[in-house]
């Protein structure tokens, strides 16, 4: 299986994966604040400006989450507040 990339594509994909680690560093910053943390995440809703964009979300995603902490999650595509954002995450956690 060959695979093209355009220059902007592969672009894209980039800003995508560097994005979503800038918001998961906040809401891991935000949790440690709320006397929580990652592992304690009961559900993320995650909005994407296109859904092309899943595979890149999802290899950050899978490297932030602990192991066996995975919570209920959603993802959808969506018009976002800003036109260069390319995603958006609500997170519910517990604490103590």
């Amino acid at each position: 299986m060959t695979a093209n990339f355009n220059n902007e594509k592969i672009l894209d994909m980039t800003i995508t994966r560097i994005e979503t680690s800038q918001r998961m560093s906040r809401i891991e910053n935000l949790l440690n604040k709320a006397g929580s943390d990652k592992s304690r995440v009961l559900k993320c809703e995650i909005w994407l400006a296109g859904m092309a964009d899943v595979a890149e979300k999802n290899a950050v995603w899978d490297t932030w989450i602990p192991e066996g902490h995975a919570p209920a999650r959603a993802c959808g595509e969506s018009k976002l507040a800003r036109s260069v954002l390319k995603v958006e995450k609500t997170v519910t956690a517990a604490y103590s």
